[in-house]
């Protein structure tokens, strides 16, 4: 393990987007080519259009999750719960509406719509997942009719994708599942966590940081400005 530490301490010392462009190129080449030597080795399955061979290797939600993992890894919509969690019941409800309405502008719009309503639900927000609901929706309406083995190749890159998430950034510095730090609030002090919350349910705004974050960067902030 020693060279992967060698290279991720190098790694740390280059630009942000740079960090980021090389950890997409690694996750999505990961995600997308075990999956694919899993679909060519794999047993076939019966009436799936010959079997696993048939199916795609690399499903185009993909790139856009992966632009989250690698670039943004503290974002709220960023973390292995929305990336898994949300890509899956999204592309699950996306599917069952194509089923289930058989037209596929109605199935897109409601598969969508519905998907973003899960996921707020299940605390599972991941943008890329409204593009799932509406690739499958579109699949189970169009002329392959697509089924529940197409969720397989999804779940397959969602896998690798974490792993390679996992793995790159908490070499390259950045600790994957993020964990905003605690911060504890002695008097007299400024402001309280609770002003914080407070002053997010009067914009009515909902902000890609989690408040913990928030908390930290003020503190950090006053500190600097009580050295200066």
């Amino acid at each position: 393990m020693g060279w992967l530490n060698s290279a991720g301490s190098g790694l740390k010392a280059y630009p942000a987007w740079l960090r980021g462009a090389f950890g997409g190129l690694l996750g999505i080449a990961l995600a997308g080519g075990v999956t694919m030597l899993l679909e060519m080795k794999g047993p076939e399955l019966s009436g799936l259009m010959g079997g696993l061979s048939a199916l795609p290797f690399l499903l185009a939600p993909l790139g856009a999750s992966a632009v989250l993992v690698f670039c943004v890894p503290a974002s709220p919509l960023a973390q292995p719960w929305p990336v898994i969690g949300g890509n899956m019941i999204s592309a699950v409800v996306g599917l069952s509406m194509g089923h289930l309405l058989g037209n596929p502008w109605l199935a897109a719009s409601t598969g969508v719509g519905l998907a973003i309503a899960v996921m707020s639900l299940t605390r599972s927000l991941h943008p890329p997942g409204g593009a799932c609901a509406l690739l499958y929706a579109l699949g189970a309406t169009g002329e392959q009719h697509w089924g529940i083995g197409y969720l397989l190749p999804l779940a397959l890159n969602l896998i690798f994708l974490f792993q390679a998430g996992w793995l790159y950034n908490n070499l390259t510095g950045h600790a994957w599942p993020h964990r905003a730090p605690k911060v504890q609030h002695k008097a007299p002090e400024p402001y309280t966590r609770a002003d914080i919350e407070g002053l997010l349910a009067e914009w009515d705004e909902v902000l890609d940081v989690d408040v913990d974050d928030l908390d930290a960067f003020v503190q950090a902030l006053l500190k600097k400005g009580k050295k200066g």
